[in-house]
């Protein structure tokens, strides 16, 4: 069992003067994803027990959705993905965590090369409010310690991918904080893009915006699979079945802490399940 280590610091990425560069950059080779393994990971906060022996691939170059009922660990499992679970004082954890076959909890291995490799966004859109919209983005860059790069090329390039780059390239030293929900959700997936992780760990990315928003999100994360690996928490079974390639149903008792029922290919999942108890998540009978 590991020990977390709770320290955590937050810097405050300082404004950025220069000139925007004008010519669309080149996005980054395809195909270049990292697959992400999970090997009998279990995971307790105090004494309380929150995942039981999760096994789980999720592939490079695709999209693996997490579903099932509240409090069943999926956020937790997915925290545990990038090392964030360690940052809670209580959290604990067994197992492994693989990044291309390396284990992202070993002791030689800094959480923030992981974080810098694995990033996310969460449920509720947080750009820093008071920051431009480009500073927004260079900010991962400075928090996981990128120096030397052409920070025009990136935020171009990073706003491209995310959908946002054609909203927002006139305006790019106006506060991040006066776009709308989508948008500024939008901000948070290019500012993660920024430091072109290898995964990308999505918590509920569009439980908070509108139709059109998510719309637009599902249409982002369709243009991102072919270059990254991406993990997605939703409860929306509407929405897992539209953007991901993999599902993993977890579920939790009363008694038994969160653990994977089943996964598999989407189309399995929601068509021939193997388990009753899938069947009738993902009918909607329970949940």
């Amino acid at each position: 069992m590991t020990s977390p280590d709770s320290g955590a610091t937050t810097l405050a990425p300082a404004a950025d003067t220069q000139p925007l560069a004008t010519p669309i950059p080149a996005a980054p080779p395809h195909g270049r994803g990292s697959t992400l393994v999970a090997e009998s990971v279990s995971a307790w906060f105090g004494t309380h027990k929150v995942l039981e022996r999760v096994d789980l691939v999720m592939a490079a170059n695709s999209v693996t959705a997490l579903i099932g009922p509240s409090g069943c660990g999926k956020s937790t499992f997915l925290r545990i993905l990038n090392r964030m679970h360690e940052l809670v004082p209580s959290a604990q954890l067994a197992g492994r965590v693989l990044l291309d076959g390396e284990d992202i909890y070993d002791s030689a291995r800094r959480p923030i090369e992981t974080r810098r490799r694995v990033g996310m966004v969460f449920q509720k859109p947080n750009p820093f409010p008071a920051m431009s919209i480009y500073d927004n983005v260079v900010a991962g860059l400075k928090l996981t310690g990128v120096r030397g790069v052409d920070k025009d090329t990136i935020v171009q390039r990073s706003l491209t991918r995310a959908g946002l780059w054609n909203e927002v390239r006139n305006r790019l030293r106006q506060p991040g904080g006066a776009l709308s929900g989508g948008q500024q959700q939008r901000l948070c997936i290019a500012r993660s893009l920024a430091v072109d992780p290898d995964v990308l760990l999505m918590d509920e990315p569009c439980s908070a915006l509108d139709p059109t928003s998510t719309r637009r999100i599902e249409e982002t994360i369709g243009e991102l699979r072919d270059d990254i690996t991406i993990v997605i928490v939703t409860h929306n079974m509407q929405q897992a079945q539209r953007v991901s390639d993999h599902c993993a149903f977890f579920l939790a008792a009363e008694n038994t802490p969160g653990h994977i029922v089943e996964s598999g290919p989407t189309t399995e999942i929601f068509g021939t399940p193997r388990d009753p108890r899938t069947a009738d998540y993902v009918a909607g009978r329970f949940g």
